[in-house]
C-alpha cells in the first residue's frame, strides 16, 4: 500500500529546503527526499557562498529578477534568524584598457536589473579599497556579499519542520509515473517505499533533468539535456590574507573568472574556473593549479610561488552545451508542460543560493494559483 504526502520536493539543496519551507508555510502537508545522507551534499555546499548582487543576467530574465528579489530577502532572513550574512562588497577588475569596455557594459546591465548602487572606481580608488589589487579601472558592488549557506540551510529546514515539514534523507527516488490523481514515487534507502502526491518539486539540482526524464507519463520534450560544468577551487597557504572584499575579474564564457572569495573567517579562496565534465566528481584537479595563478596574477601580481593549494569542487548544473549561451533559470511549471502537480527546477546554478527565497517564491505561488483555481 502506498504512503500519500500533499507535497514531495525532491532535493535538499538550499533551493530544495527554501521551496518546501515557501509550501509549508502556505499551510500544505511537505516531505523533502534526498539520495544524501545530509542536508545540502551536492552544489549547495561547493560553492562560493557569494550573495550576488544581480549585475551579469539578461533584463528581465528569472535569474536577474531572482537574485535582486532574493538578495534582499536573504540579507533580511539572516538578520531575523541569526544567520551570518555579510555584505562585504566586491570590485570586479579591468586589468587592461580592453576590458573598460566591459565594465561599461556590466554597469548598464546592472541598472537595466535595477542594481542602482554599482559605483565607478578608477585606479588609484581601487587601489585604496584594496592595496594588493592591480588594475586600470573597476566597478563596486557595495551590496555584494557572503552568508554561511549551512546554517541559511538549518533554518529554512526548521522553519519547514516548525510548520510540519519533514525530511527523508538517504531516499533515493528509484522511478515514478504520472497517474490520474498526482504523481506515485518508489523510493529506495532503509525504508524503501512507494509515495503518492498531488504535488512534486523537482529541485534535484544536477540530477533534476534524469528525476523529470524518469517520470512515466511526463513528456520528454520538456526535459532539457544536461551538461557538467566543474568549478575548482584553490586556497592560499603561508600567506596574509590580501584582501577584505570579493575581487573579480571580467567574466569569462561559461563563468565569472577565477574570483577571489573569503568565508566568515577571513581566508580567501580562488575559483571556480570553468572546466566542463561528463561524470560527477568533486575531485580538484591539482593540474589546473598553473593556469589558476596566470588569472590570478594579472589582478594580483604578488601571488608568491606555491601559495596555493587544491581545496574543494563543486559543479555547475548546465543545460546549454560548452559554447552556447548561458541559460536561464528554467521554472517549468503545469502550464508550461502540461502535467498537473509538477514543477520542475532545471539549470539552478549560480545566483542560485542568492535567489533561494525569491524562487521558493515563484514557485510557492504557481501552486498557490493553481489551488484557488481548483
Amino acid at each position: 500500500m502506498a504512503e500519500s504526502v500533499e507535497c514531495v520536493v525532491v532535493g535538499a539543496g538550499v533551493v530544495g529546503l527554501a521551496c518546501a519551507r515557501a509550501l509549508a508555510l502556505q499551510g500544505r502537508e511537505v516531505l523533502v527526499i534526498d539520495a544524501e545522507a545530509t542536508i545540502g551534499a551536492g552544489t549547495s555546499s561547493r560553492n562560493s557562498e557569494v550573495v550576488h548582487a544581480g549585475i551579469y543576467y539578461p533584463q528581465g530574465s528569472l535569474k536577474a529578477r531572482l537574485c535582486v528579489a532574493g538578495r534582499e530577502a536573504l540579507y533580511a532572513y539572516a538578520r531575523e534568524r541569526g544567520v551570518e550574512a555579510r555584505a562585504i562588497g566586491k570590485i570586479i577588475v579591468a586589468t587592461d584598457a580592453e576590458q573598460i569596455g566591459t565594465l561599461h557594459t556590466l554597469r548598464e546591465a546592472a541598472e537595466r536589473n535595477g542594481v542602482h548602487d554599482l559605483r565607478w572606481i578608477d585606479q588609484a580608488e581601487a587601489a585604496e579599497l584594496e592595496p594588493e589589487v592591480r588594475c586600470v579601472a573597476g566597478l563596486f558592488s557595495p551590496r555584494s556579499g557572503i552568508v554561511d549557506s549551512h546554517a541559511l540551510m538549518l533554518a529554512y529546514q526548521g522553519d519547514l519542520e516548525a510548520h510540519g515539514g519533514m525530511v527523508a534523507l538517504s531516499t533515493p527516488i528509484l522511478g515514478g509515473a504520472v497517474t490520474g490523481n498526482g504523481i506515485r514515487l518508489e523510493t529506495g534507502g532503509a525504508e524503501a517505499m512507494t509515495l503518492d502526491c498531488r504535488l512534486l518539486v523537482n529541485s534535484a539540482g544536477l540530477h533534476a533533468p534524469d528525476l523529470a526524464r524518469g517520470l512515466e507519463g511526463f513528456p520528454a520534450e520538456h526535459v532539457p539535456v544536461p551538461y557538467l560544468a566543474k568549478g575548482n577551487y584553490f586556497s592560499l597557504v603561508g600567506v596574509r590574507q590580501p584582501f577584505k572584499r570579493l575581487v573579480y575579474p571580467v567574466p569569462e564564457p561559461g563563468g565569472l573568472g577565477i574570483h577571489a572569495t573569503l568565508d566568515l573567517a577571513g581566508q580567501v579562496r580562488f575559483g571556480p574556473d570553468v572546466q566542463w565534465v561528463d561524470r560527477i566528481d568533486y575531485t580538484v584537479d591539482a593540474s589546473r593549479q598553473a593556469a589558476f595563478e596566470k588569472a590570478i596574477r594579472t589582478y594580483w601580481p604578488g601571488l608568491p610561488d606555491g601559495a596555493l593549494q587544491p581545496s574543494y569542487a563543486g559543479i555547475r548544473p548546465k543545460i546549454t552545451p560548452p559554447g552556447a549561451a548561458a541559460a536561464d533559470f528554467v521554472v517549468q511549471t503545469p502550464a508550461d508542460h502540461g502535467v498537473p502537480g509538477i514543477v520542475n527546477l532545471f539549470g539552478i546554478e549560480s545566483p542560485g543560493l542568492t535567489s533561494s527565497l525569491a524562487i521558493a517564491d515563484y514557485v510557492a505561488s504557481s501552486l498557490e494559483d493553481r489551488r484557488a483555481a481548483a
